[in-house]
């Protein structure tokens, strides 16, 4: 089989981050509208390749006084690094479903080797509406890859201590992107 190239549906397609926050619980925040890219031969698929870009200014915790802080220098700083990247090309299969994908994320423009764990959830044709018109049926796959990642490694390192030595964010943020990927048309010859 040849490689295929999906596209992942921007407005299916979700990464969230989790931290914790004053030593008692998490807080989690959102980046809807990812972009990106899968190319694999499914006879092959330890030579895919696979990218991703999040706009980092769109960040949502549900508090907007946090969402602004975290758009500042002291986290995310948006101004000067208003995306994020991951770009991967090593793919280990490790059973069925499940992969490690590792490649090179870059927030704050700082960029570091991570690996997803990342699974399969199968495929399904679809209908595909362009206004009010079905030019379906499209085929999507879904997949959700998890990380955990040091903020610091990033620059990311605001904080502030707490009461008995506690802090304010914790180092380790666990990482989850939902993909809904959509199968491109096949070039025609012309």
């Amino acid at each position: 089989m040849a490689t295929a190239r999906w596209f992942f549906e921007p407005g299916h397609t979700a990464a969230e981050f989790s931290a914790r926050h004053m030593m008692v619980t998490y807080v989690r925040g959102q980046f809807k509208n990812v972009h990106g890219f899968l190319e694999i031969d499914p006879d092959d698929p330890e030579k895919a390749q696979v990218e991703a870009t999040i706009d980092a200014t769109q960040v949502y915790t549900g508090q907007p006084d946090r969402d602004t802080h975290l758009r500042s220098a002291d986290f995310f700083d948006v101004e000067r690094f208003p995306t994020w990247t991951f770009t991967g090309s090593r793919i280990r299969q490790v059973s069925a479903n499940d992969f490690e994908v590792t490649g090179e994320l870059t927030i704050r423009g700082v960029t570091r080797s991570v690996t997803f764990d990342v699974t399969y959830l199968g495929q399904w044709d679809t209908p595909w509406w362009e206004g009010d018109r079905d030019l379906g049926p499209r085929r999507r796959a879904g997949f959700v890859a998890r990380s955990r990642i040091n903020r610091h490694d990033f620059g990311v390192s605001w904080n502030d201590v707490v009461d008995r030595g506690g802090v304010v964010v914790s180092d380790m943020v666990d990482v989850t992107v939902d993909v809904e990927a959509v199968l491109e048309p096949a070039a025609t010859a012309g």
